[in-house]
This record gives structure tokens, sequence and C-alpha cells, in this order.
């Protein structure tokens, strides 16, 4: 079968080196990521969204810790309201926590699973693009240029779900499109059980069975499917969505944020709600996603696609169906992704570097200068991704009260191992409890008054961690004991 979009053909001494050395760049990629990296794997959870990913270790430390009852995670915060937290399905959490079984309980594993996981995802585009294009040039500039995306480059070292959802997604499409090569139906069920796993881990990459439905929904334009194999489709699909479809049913109803709602929570006015489109598209998409070295490659991808009219081709509409149903994810969430959550974007890598490496390997086939230019920006990417993104592992200023990352092993010996704290400020009601390893309650802006204190004391808080000057308060102080800790901005007192 003819590749995608068209055969490829290699034009003699323009991609000598790729063509030949490909396995080598391949295999640098992992090497280079992990020389990068290096500082970062033994460092604790610091950083741009440190919330969400001290929310993921907890859950992972609690699986190791009290049960590994999958259908059942557990956080740090209010003891008293049993502490589950049905949010996504924790496959994740609960596997890294079986390596910690194995292996011990170090952040370090967290990082490097995470890493492995990237890894998968780099070779996975590779598998991906190989199997459209037919060109294994392409397909390991695919791998190279996604491997240094900034915010791929950002998180495929901390421990968020994210990472595992898109590498599944990411296989789901090019063991898929594998089954189109191959009409085997072996490829067809493999690429559902990713499909499967990655709506389970994440439900927005649900959309990428967009792309499936486009292929089976233009029967003959394709590839003219039997009615077995048309069935093998989609009950193969049917079946391995069950579970996610299940779970999410059974836990949306007790979500409580603008997740759900999207759109439909309008908090903005219009030129607020286009000031976040804007900053998406005119900084998130080349800053962080895209990698300002690989922009021009993006654009070339864009105009190539145009110049050669392959729009026109019925083999183009999967995958546009596929980037119009992620933008329309995108419109739906802007509220909650704002200009911060950037890690909202990742269904958006695959398809997006999918264009780069096309217009890479187009400019890479054109005259002189424009061969040079594109070996640079190649060339340049791992270190334009590394001053992007080093700077988030700031451990001056970690995201959180810095006097707890300073302390961490002393606040952690402060108190008993099952002791009950309170802990504030901390808005995410994650942080300080991961940071001082105890389970108990957080309050944030000041929020906790004399009556709360009372009923915190009374379902068993032993420990009060301040670092703001609400112990001022009468209420409050009338259940101070002893200051046990006063260093910098932090306090810590024991509870009559």
């Amino acid at each position: 079968m003819q590749a995608f979009f068209c055969t490829f053909r290699y034009e003699t001494g323009k991609m000598e080196f790729i063509k030949k050395h490909y396995k080598l760049i391949l295999f640098s990629i992992p090497i280079i990521s992990f020389g990068l990296h290096f500082h970062v794997f033994d460092l604790d959870l610091v950083g741009i969204h440190v919330w969400r990913q001290t929310e993921t270790q907890t859950v992972i430390n609690n699986f190791y810790r009290e049960s590994f009852n999958i259908l059942h995670p557990h956080i740090n915060d209010r003891p008293d309201t049993g502490r589950v937290l049905q949010k996504e399905f924790p496959l994740m959490q609960w596997l890294f926590a079986i390596f910690y079984w194995l292996l011990g309980s170090h952040i370090t594993l967290s990082r490097v699973l995470s890493f492995i996981i990237g890894l998968f995802s780099v070779y996975g585009m590779f598998y991906l693009c190989n199997n459209v294009f037919r060109n294994k040039v392409i397909a390991t500039i695919c791998a190279w240029c996604f491997n240094f995306s900034p915010v791929f480059y950002y998180y495929t070292l901390n421990p968020m779900p994210d990472n595992m959802a898109l590498c599944c997604a990411i296989w789901s499409i090019g063991v898929f499109y594998r089954y189109l090569n191959t009409l085997r139906t072996a490829y067809v069920i493999c690429s559902a059980i990713f499909l499967g796993i990655a709506t389970l881990v994440k439900l927005p990459f649900i959309l990428y069975g967009s792309f499936m439905f486009t292929i089976v929904a233009a029967q003959g334009k394709y590839r003219n499917f039997s009615r077995k194999q048309l069935g093998a489709i989609f009950f193969a699909f049917l079946f391995f969505i069950i579970p996610a479809c299940v779970w999410y049913i059974t836990v949306i109803p007790k979500w409580d944020n603008g997740v759900v709602k999207g759109a439909l929570d309008i908090k903005q006015n219009m030129s607020a709600w286009l000031y976040i489109l804007w900053g998406n598209v005119s900084s998130s998409l080349p800053e962080l996603l895209i990698n300002y070295a690989s922009v021009l490659f993006f654009i070339a991808g864009l105009y190539f696609t145009f110049r050669n009219k392959l729009y026109r081709n019925n083999k183009f509409y999967p995958f546009l169906f596929w980037g119009i149903s992620i933008i329309l994810y995108f419109l739906y969430e802007l509220n909650m992704i704002d200009t911060v959550h950037d890690y909202y974007l990742f269904p958006f890598l695959p398809p997006i570097f999918i264009l780069v490496a096309y217009g890479a390997y187009r400019l890479l086939l054109a005259d002189k200068l424009y061969r040079i230019v594109s070996l640079v920006c190649l060339c340049v990417l791992p270190l334009t991704a590394f001053l992007r993104i080093d700077s988030r592992w700031d451990t001056q200023d970690p995201g959180f009260n810095p006097v707890y990352f300073k302390y961490e092993k002393e606040l952690r010996n402060l108190t008993p191992q099952n002791a009950y704290c309170i802990v504030g400020n901390d808005p995410s009601h994650y942080i300080l409890l991961y940071y001082i390893d105890r389970k108990g309650w957080a309050f944030d802006y000041d929020r906790l008054d004399g009556d709360q204190l009372s009923y915190y004391v009374s379902k068993g808080a032993k420990y009060l961690f301040l670092d703001s000057h609400i112990d001022d308060n009468p209420g409050i102080k009338a259940h101070l004991y002893e200051k046990i800790f006063d260093k910098e901005t932090l306090r810590v007192y024991k509870l009559k």
C-alpha cells in the first residue's frame, strides 16, 4: 500500500546521513535527553504545576504505603472525609506504586519511570510517522523534533498521568495505521487497547477515536473493508472503551470544577476570552508546544500541505477531522486551560509534529540555503528546549513557600509519622502535606478560625504549620501549646 500523502523518494546526497544513520539518531535521543535532565532526576517536586505533580505523587505514595486498591486512590487532605480522590483512573499511579514496592520509595524512581514513558512516546511518534509516510527520514525527524518540544521536555520527567495517556494515544494511532497497511486483526485489537487505556487515564484522549471513526465512516475512500473487518474494528474499540465510560460516568458527577462545564461556565467577557486564545496561539503554540527552532518546519508543513493540495486527497481527511476534534476540545476547555495549563494541550502534540516533520523534510529537499537553515534548526533543538524549560526547576522559587523545600527533612522529622497536621497557606491542598509527608487538613488565604481549628483538633489534629500571622488570632492562640519550629516565614506549633 502506498504511503498516506504521497510516495517519497530520497534525493542523492541531500539526506544520506539521516537515511543511513537513523538508528544512531534514534539511539542518541535518550542519551541527549538524559544528559540534559541529569540534574533533575533526584530533585524533589518543584516548578510549574507542582500542584498537579504533588497530587499525583501523593496518590502513588499512598498506594504503596496503604492499599493497592486501584478504585480508591487516597490523598493526604481531609482524613475526616476518607481522603479518596477519584479523578482520572489512577492506572499510572498504581503501576508506579508497584515499582515502589519492588525497588523502594524515592522520587527519583517516579522521574525515571516518567522518563521511560516519554521515550516510548518518542518512539511511538517514529512508528506513527513511518507508517504514514513510509519514510524513515521523516519518521526520524518527527521523533527528534517531538522529543524537544519544550512542554514535552518538561513533563517527561514529572509524574503526571498525561504522560501515559499521550504515550498510549500515540501508539493507538500508529498501530491503527499499521492495521490499515496490513489488515491484520491483531493490530486493530492492539490499537483499541491503547486507545482504551489512554482514555481511561485521561478522558480528552477519547478524541483520538475521531481518526479511526473517519476512516471507517469513509468506507471505500481509504480501504474497502469487509463486513468482518468492520465488525472487528467496531467491537474492538467498543469493548476496550467501556471501562473508561463506566469509570467516568461514575466519578464525573462528584467533580466540582470547571473542567466539565468548560465553555458553559462563562466567567470571562469576550475580551478576556480573546486574550486567552491569543496567548495560546502567539505564545504557547510556538514557544512551548512546537519550540521556536521548529516553528519554521511547522509553517513549512502548512505551506507544502496547501501547495501540494494534499487536502484534495481522501486520505487527508482522517488527519483533518482528528485535528478539528482537538481544536473543538481546546475551545471548549479554554476557560480552564487559560494561558497556564500547558499540559492540557498534550493532545495537540502528535498532529503538530507530523506537520513539523513533513515541513522539515520538504525544506531539506529544497535549495541549499533552506537545507543549511533547517539543519541548524534541527541541531539547536535540544539547546532551545533546555534554555526555555530548565528554569522551571527553580529551587529558590519552587512554586510554593521555599521554606518547605529548604527544610524538608527537618520538617518531616518534626512530627510523629501518624500525626495529623494542619498546614497553610496552601491553595492546592496537596503541596505542603506532601512536603511534610503527613495526613491532615490544608487551608488557604488565612481561612482558618478558632471554630475550624477546634473541629480539626476534635478529629485528631496535633500540629499546626503556619506561614502567616493568624496565630495572633485569639481563637487560634487558645489552641496553641508549644512552638517547635520557627525559621524564616514558617512556624510550627504543637496543639493542646
